[in-house]
């Protein structure tokens, strides 16, 4: 992953992630994706699934197969100015990335059949609103709860485009496996947050700052039960980092420290990461992303 250091013009666009989580004998677990190493955004990086809001999420065929109002959508979001419709399609957004890049289906009273009757659909160019209608599927929204919001800097750290994702937290459906689509990803791993930030440390994989944070921010946590209900006890804070150079060194800060023009802090755990040894890392290295002696938190604050 190369650091970017250019200024970026463009606005940032809407985009949706979806953090899988599940239980597993280690403990809590998250599903990432490794993104194809020719991606323009990300790529060789693993991530959480999704992407960009697309038009047709806003689609009235596609709002009229929610299991929740958009109303109540929209009030989860925390976002008073943001349009209703917006907001809905936020929720359409995730759970189709999900779907597409998982193969991840959230739609009410769904089995294992209909799951691969879906994908099938899909491969065989159906659009995402389509399939939902050729097997008469309600997408399960309220499955997903808000975590964060990341705004993209407009001074670039390790990609040319901004974005503005809603981040919401999931569980894997019962009786659904996650898996790459051999595409825009080409491996996929489940893994607890502490490995997964022990593998980046050690160079087996590479994550992108938001993924570092948010993972860190998850090390905590026991089990997914115990994050859906952090999630659903707060509003998802607005992270926008702020990059500056120290000392010829490229630094990231967050809310809430010195340097960052938002006082208040939106994230427990660190709150700058320095672009050293190809690759972003707090002072205080591994131990301090892990937050070892931290008691888990809501990240509202």
């Amino acid at each position: 992953m190369e650091l970017n250091l250019e200024a970026i013009t463009t606005p940032a666009r809407p985009a949706a992630t979806v953090i899988l989580l599940r239980d597993a004998s280690a403990g809590l677990e998250v599903f990432l994706l490794k993104r194809h190493g020719l991606s323009d955004v990300l790529g060789g990086a693993y991530v959480f699934p999704g992407g960009k809001l697309d038009p047709a999420d806003s689609d009235e065929s596609l709002l009229r197969r929610l299991d929740e109002t958009p109303q109540r959508l929209h009030a989860a979001l925390g976002e008073v100015e943001l349009a209703t419709a917006v907001a809905a399609a936020l929720y359409v957004a995730a759970l189709r990335e999900a779907f597409e890049e998982s193969g991840v289906l959230f739609a009410q009273g769904v089995d294992e059949a209909t799951t691969q009757r879906a994908a099938v659909l899909l491969r065989q160019g159906h659009a995402f609103d389509e399939m939902l209608g050729l097997l008469d599927l309600r997408l399960a929204t309220q499955a997903l709860a808000p975590w964060s919001r990341w705004i993209t800097p407009r001074l670039a750290s390790v990609s040319n485009k901004r974005f503005d994702t809603r981040f919401f937290v999931a569980a894997l459906p019962a009786g659904q496996t996650a898996s790459h689509d051999m595409h825009e990803t080409t491996e996929s791993v489940w893994l607890t947050p502490r490995a997964a930030l022990q593998q980046y440390w050690s160079g087996q994989i590479q994550l992108a700052p938001p993924q570092i944070m948010s993972l860190s921010h998850l090390s905590s946590y026991g089990r997914s039960a115990d994050v859906l209900r952090a999630a659903r006890l707060q509003l998802p804070p607005v992270i926008e980092p702020e990059p500056f150079e120290e000392d010829g060194t490229r630094v990231i800060c967050y809310p809430g420290d010195a340097r960052h023009s938002v006082a208040q802090r939106a994230l427990p755990g660190v709150l700058r990461l320095y672009y050293r040894n190809q690759r972003f890392e707090p002072e205080g290295g591994l131990a301090a992303l892990l937050r070892d002696g931290e008691e888990s938190m809501p990240c509202s604050l």
